[in-house]
């Protein structure tokens, strides 16, 4: 009788990756094909709006922030919003890594009744195009209208603006938030490599 004997694992080795190690690996894994550059701005995207994120919900542990409510309706609380405008916010950020990565041309084993169904070029790179337009104008007008001193609906800006305050919490804001401006820009190129790869790997498999 052979008796197979596991290996013991060495004192101070690493163990086995856990299941969120290896979901986060694999969410951010290139497919083959991906060019160095694609790769490094689709990751550089969530981390652009990474910033912007941490300020809000920091701004949340202000005293004079607490207690504004904003247009907001009574039934969502300050907090409630910020927290989950940030969250959507790199959630939205995150798809520019399926744009180079496996989940981006195959549905995962998760999503029900598509699961492993070939995504279709347009159906990621048309969504992905519209957006990095609409972000490129939006966080170009509101930087345009703040240099101005008007909202981006033409209105003088609020007395207790942030770059309103001047020094160093203007200086944090603009920290925070200048990296929007590339949001849009960051998904343009990485939507236009994932086009071309795709085309590529299309003519290819013609052949």
């Amino acid at each position: 009788m052979t008796v197979h004997v596991s290996p013991a694992t060495p004192p101070g080795a690493p163990g086995p990756p856990g299941r969120l190690r290896t979901a986060w690996a694999a969410a951010h894994a290139p497919v083959p094909g991906v060019r160095r550059w694609a790769r490094i701005a689709a990751y550089a995207v969530p981390l652009s709006v990474l910033p912007s994120s941490l300020w809000r919900v920091a701004v949340l542990f202000d005293e004079g922030t607490a207690e504004k409510t904003g247009n907001l309706p009574v039934w969502l609380p300050l907090p409630v919003y910020v927290v989950l405008l940030s969250v959507f916010s790199e959630l939205v950020a995150f798809t520019a890594v399926g744009l180079i990565a496996a989940w981006g041309e195959e549905v995962p084993g998760w999503v029900p009744l598509l699961r492993g169904r070939r995504v279709p070029t347009a159906a990621a790179a048309v969504p992905a195009a519209l957006g990095a337009v609409l972000l490129t104008v939006l966080w170009t007008a509101a930087f345009v209208a703040d240099a101005a001193g008007v909202t981006l609906r033409g209105d003088p800006a609020p007395r207790d603006f942030p770059t309103a305050a001047g020094g160093w919490e203007a200086a944090v804001f603009y920290a925070c938030y200048v990296p929007l401006l590339l949001w849009g820009p960051l998904l343009a190129a990485v939507t236009v490599a994932y086009v071309r790869r795709r085309s590529r790997a299309r003519s290819a498999g013609s052949r």
